[in-house]
């Protein structure tokens, strides 16, 4: 047989152990912010311009990259 019998006395021992449930969404902030960084206190308007200046910057990279590469080999062709 490939199943042994487990003894009563480690079967005892095993139904004891017990482990805590974790606490759901705990951080050690003590308030919950849903960005990753402190926000910039009351510079929303200079924090929101630099951001999308960041984010318009890295999409349309890949698209003049692609622009770019298009219009060389056309006029190598």
């Amino acid at each position: 047989m490939l199943a042994r019998r487990v003894p009563h006395s480690l079967r005892a021992q095993v139904s004891r152990v017990r482990v805590a449930p974790h606490a759901r969404f705990v951080h050690g902030h003590g308030e919950y912010h849903h960005l990753p960084f402190q926000f910039p206190g009351k510079k929303r308007l200079a924090f929101g311009i630099k951001l999308t200046a960041y984010l318009v910057t890295g999409f349309t990279i890949p698209f003049a990259a692609a622009k770019f590469q298009l219009n060389k080999s056309a006029a190598g062709a």
